[in-house]
């Protein structure tokens, strides 16, 4: 089994939090509402891996002007390809908490959809376990 350091921002801007809408198609939770982040390239240090990751998904105008480690878990995740293939991952997930000076974003196929959403509102869309599980130890759930 494959093994993946995962980095996952929180990020917030103006008490909202991003959430994105994953293609579902692919992906470890297809179609489902989720945080973005994803796995880190050989040679990267934590904060490079994390910076790559949101311009890729979310583009080079979303402005990240704080960055806090601020936990870490594991679990096994099937994930599937484009092309219908499937993988069974061992994922270290490294989470932090990042503060966005502005809401400009352009994403990627990656996902369906993106929307910022107070805390009141997480307990009514439709969360991925593992942003579940994410927004619940952040005490928003």
């Amino acid at each position: 089994m494959r093994q993946r350091i995962i980095v996952c921002p929180v990020i917030q801007n103006d008490g909202e939090y991003l959430l994105c809408k994953m293609a579902s198609d692919r992906g470890v939770f297809p179609g489902q509402w989720a945080l973005p982040g994803g796995g880190m390239e050989p040679g990267e240090t934590l904060e490079t891996a994390l910076r790559r990751e949101i311009m890729e998904e979310l583009g080079e105008a979303l402005l990240i002007t704080e960055i806090k480690p601020w936990t870490f878990r594991d679990d096994i995740r099937n994930k599937t390809y484009p092309d219908g293939t499937t993988e069974e991952i061992y994922m270290i997930y490294l989470i932090f908490d990042c503060i966005s000076a502005n809401r400009d974003i352009t994403f990627n196929d990656e996902f369906q959809e993106i929307m910022w959403v107070s805390p009141e509102m997480l307990k009514n869309i439709d969360l991925n376990e593992a942003t579940r599980v994410t927004f619940t130890q952040k005490g928003l759930l």
